[in-house]
């Protein structure tokens, strides 16, 4: 068998973080797309295991197509091994039109707040599965980014690994930090409003599980376990990895903090160059009107609805991109398509800059006069840039396919 595969297509930021995290491990590993995985790739070249990060499954699977469905299924069934986190969870399930390795299906919410949580949250262990680590003890804090969630199926096929318990210091819900609020501030807001922010509906429902499809094995986590600086959910993930490369236990460091304005710069092309300067400047403006701020030197937090994710994942790559030294084959694409790349950023940068402003004045005259500003001209605004959620269209995709083209292209020669 190979290296460690990642599927690279639709995992946005996602995919920087495993990949990140494998390079501080110096563990060996490969990006890959989906029509190299239709084309064979799996079969031909079999990994120790595929890693599909997060990132939107729908994408993922068109990214596969049906003849790279049928790819992984066989390669899993034959023996392989299929780590998936959030949407690469998610794309494993039933009922989504992705992998089905397991009968478990994606649970729906009922409120939709429900979804927009993020932070540690401490999990209750499996203590008896070979996949846990016994150093973590029967409860480990790991970080979920709006994760989705299990909805169990079928008696006995699929374990659970870890289960959700109480949120941890930084956890917000929404754009609120629970965390940060005076004692009793929620119950409070229960009592007279009858909203309860706090994530109940999680407790002991399963968080990472774990199963067998034929001769394979799948592991699905919502948690990030790649999360920089995450010390028990990256002493998980490397022990996972140790598992699936059928390796001794290795004791590694948690993987490194980035500071991701401090990327250094090793491609100074200069319209990668303004494109980066023009995403500062978004989020700066974003910063300014209360829109945006830093959860963390590598994640953006935003005001409900903002598109966020979006930005980041943006910024991320371009900052990723710079970080790098281009081969030929980078080179030769980024000539074909610089000048569109600059053109469509220009107009990003100014249409973002303006929708932005836009919410800031919905905001100061909702309570004046509530009607001055329409939500369905900024939700028509923010589609024209980003397209509708969950995917990515508008200018956002042409600019991300760009940047993951060129991260792919760099990354395959130096692999």
């Amino acid at each position: 068998m190979s290296s460690i595969y990642i599927l690279w297509d639709d995992s946005h930021i996602w995919g920087l973080l495993i990949h990140r995290a494998l390079k501080a491990w110096n563990i060996d590993h490969k990006l890959v797309r989906g029509h190299q995985i239709a084309q064979g790739l799996l079969s031909s070249k079999p990994p120790m295991a595929l890693i599909v990060p997060g990132g939107w499954a729908k994408g993922k699977a068109s990214s596969l197509g049906s003849i790279g469905i049928l790819a992984v299924q066989q390669y899993v069934s034959e023996g392989g091994t299929y780590l998936g986190f959030c949407g690469g969870a998610g794309l494993a399930l039933s009922g989504t039109g992705g992998l089905s390795l397991t009968d478990w299906e994606r649970k729906g919410f009922e409120n939709r707040l429900h979804h927009f949580l993020s932070g540690h949250i401490n999990l209750n262990l499996n203590q008896d599965h070979p996949l846990v680590p016994d150093s973590l003890g029967k409860e480990a804090l790991v970080p979920v980014w709006w994760p989705g969630q299990f909805s169990p199926h079928g008696a006995g096929a699929t374990t659970a690994l870890g289960k959700y318990g109480e949120p941890g210091p930084d956890f917000w819900v929404a754009d609120l930090c629970v965390g940060s609020l005076p004692e009793g501030t929620l119950s409070d807001w229960e009592n007279l409003y009858g909203i309860s922010l706090m994530p109940n509906f999680l407790q002991d429902r399963p968080a990472i599980i774990s199963g067998e499809f034929g001769k394979g094995k799948f592991i699905l986590s919502y948690p990030h376990l790649e999360t920089p600086a995450s010390p028990q959910a990256n002493m998980w993930l490397s022990h996972i990895l140790d598992q699936v490369q059928n390796e001794p236990h290795t004791q590694r460091p948690s993987v490194p903090a980035w500071e991701l304005s401090d990327t250094p710069v090793l491609w100074d092309d200069p319209v990668l160059h303004s494109a980066r300067k023009s995403l500062e400047t978004i989020i700066a403006t974003g910063q300014g009107h209360f829109l945006l701020f830093w959860r963390n030197p590598w994640l953006l937090g935003w005001r409900r609805g903002i598109p966020g994710a979006s930005i980041n994942s943006l910024y991320a790559l371009v900052c990723e991109v710079t970080s790098l030294e281009p081969n030929d084959e980078a080179l030769q694409m980024w000539v074909s398509c610089k000048t569109d790349f600059l053109r469509y950023m220009e107009i990003f940068e100014k249409g973002v800059t303006g929708y932005l402003l836009a919410e800031r004045l919905a905001m100061t005259m909702r309570r004046v006069e509530p009607h001055s500003v329409f939500p369905r001209g900024l939700k028509e605004q923010r589609n024209a840039l980003f397209g509708p959620p969950p995917g990515a269209g508008g200018m956002y995709a042409k600019l991300l396919s760009t940047l993951e083209e060129l991260t792919w292209i760099i990354n395959k020669k130096r692999q």
